[in-house]
């Protein structure tokens, strides 16, 4: 589990038990945490992303290379 899931988790079990005990401040705060598990979540799976876009175009730099020695 990702720290962004895991915060993401905690967010929702802090906003629930703020509902469940009528304590605004208590279920605002887990909103505020669960969004930012949320984002962090996101953060993560973009870098993710762009790891695989760059490792592709390496491979394909790597084939203009080969097909450019061979000429």
């Amino acid at each position: 589990m990702t720290m962004g899931a895991f915060e993401e988790l905690k967010g929702k079990a802090k906003e629930a038990v703020g509902d469940l005990t009528d304590n605004p401040d208590l279920k605002t705060e887990g909103q505020a945490q669960k969004e930012k598990g949320k984002a962090e979540v996101e953060a993560t799976e973009a870098r993710a992303e762009a790891k695989a876009h760059e490792a592709k175009a390496k491979e394909k730099e790597l084939e203009q290379e080969a097909a450019e020695e061979t000429k």
